[in-house]
């Protein structure tokens, strides 16, 4: 007994073609451009809908354990699931952070009994996420992991990334790097450009996100590290990446909707504007735009960092950093990137779906054989952004009110709902 999804448009092969999906046992049974429904299938219609693989968000903050009044397992999977992400991996921002495998278990467990949505852990890169110290037992750890992070926290000593990358690199995980030296921070909490200056902030310089950047490519080259550029804000960080790759080496780097679409320009006296790497410069924003569309930063990814509203709701100065997007991301793209002919739709589905499935081993794909883990889409719906409707218990976006195209009918994660609105319940 199948469901059929009949007359849509499809992802396949990187491009969307007329042709329908056959699901069957929580896996892809068939694809082809007509399906015979047989005694019992369930046919569904599609007409003007566009089917993806599911989008996989290689950075995501979920808050547990330790940190439920910001969100939990359930919540920000339920948001992943509307946003149309079908896998999501958690950075380790959590209490107790996941150092050891008893540590990680704890995130595990949750994940286990509340999750919507396959989601894939980091482990640490130091003992604590400190970014400093000891570092951890990797082999123990890669098993149940996407990766190895410390976002939140550069490694700030030479040594210690190199010790970690070596340690790494024989599990075959990527190292997915917070590029932050803490030397270079003086206390900034925007961007040191115009605004900042204007009105009396404190600036983060651009270099102190790619100076590490760049230590660490060279760290990469020697130790054979696979190496991930964690939200990528700076346009000297982009060339960077663009020569490693161009030398061979396993470089990778993601950007965040934010960073495509707003720079330092487009700032206000609110906390839903403060994260962490900080909105840049207009030459950043351009320049992030190109990596993007050439490939050079090959992945799109939230940085989904929920806060409740009294801790953003101290300003730029004293809110707390990050903003969510898990629930706006694919719409905002779409509208201001796709539909003004900036970045193609296929382009876009390749940074948020199959180029993180590829980098982070994550699998899945619209094709026979694989998990049922897609997304139906209805690019012609448009609406306002209005976050006190997300299923986040984060609301801070600075966003609201931006009038997008494109709404998540369907999340399906392993042939099973994950998320529907009225017309597939």
């Amino acid at each position: 007994m199948k469901t059929i999804y009949a007359n849509g448009q499809v992802w396949l092969d990187g491009d969307f073609r007329p042709a329908e999906v056959a699901v069957e046992g929580g896996r892809i049974a068939e694809i082809a451009p007509r399906i015979v429904p047989g005694p019992g299938d369930r046919l569904l219609d599609m007409t003007g809908l566009h089917l993806l693989p599911g989008l996989a968000d290689v950075h995501v903050h979920l808050r547990e354990p330790g940190f439920g009044s910001k969100e939990t397992i359930a919540t920000g999977t339920a948001a992943a699931a509307r946003g149309g992400y079908t896998t999501v991996c958690a950075m380790p921002n959590v209490d107790p952070a996941p150092d050891t495998p008893e540590h990680l278990g704890v995130q595990l467990d949750l994940i286990r009994r509340d999750a919507r949505v396959e989601v894939l852990p980091y482990g640490c890169i130091t003992r604590g996420r400190r970014g400093r110290g000891e570092t951890v037992d990797y082999g123990a750890l890669a098993p149940f992991v996407a990766g190895f992070s410390d976002d939140g926290c550069g490694v700030q000593d030479d040594g210690l990334m190199e010790r970690a990358m070596r340690g790494i690199a024989p599990t075959g995980l990527p190292l997915a790097a917070h590029c932050e030296d803490e030397t270079l921070l003086r206390g900034g909490y925007i961007h040191d450009g115009a605004y900042c200056r204007t009105h009396g902030h404190r600036g983060i310089c651009s270099e102190s996100e790619w100076r590490q950047v760049e230590r660490d490519i060279k760290l990469a080259a020697e130790t054979g590290c696979q190496y991930h550029v964690c939200h990528v804000s700076t346009k000297e960080s982009v060339e960077l990446i663009r020569r490693a790759k161009a030398a061979g080496l396993k470089v990778s780097g993601e950007t965040a909707p934010h960073y495509l679409l707003l720079c330092d320009e487009d700032l206000q006296e609110d906390g839903r504007f403060k994260m962490n790497p900080p909105l840049r410069g207009r030459e950043d924003r351009e320049a992030l735009r190109q990596a993007v569309a050439d490939g050079t930063i090959e992945v799109i990814a939230t940085d989904h960092a929920p806060h409740t509203a009294e801790q953003k709701s101290r300003g730029l100065a004293g809110s707390a950093m990050g903003i969510v997007g898990l629930e706006c991301a694919f719409p905002l793209l779409y509208t201001y990137l796709v539909k003004p002919g900036l970045l193609t739709l296929e382009q876009l589905v390749e940074r948020m779906s199959m180029a993180p499935r590829r980098i982070f081993g994550l699998g899945g794909g619209l094709q026979a054989g694989e998990p049922a883990d897609l997304t139906v889409f209805d690019l012609d719906a448009e609406y306002e952004i209005d976050p006190e409707t997300f299923l986040s218990k984060g609301r801070a976006t600075p966003f609201a009110g931006w009038r997008v195209a494109g709404r998540t009918l369907w999340t399906l994660v392993g042939g099973r709902t994950a998320y529907a609105t009225e017309r597939f319940r």
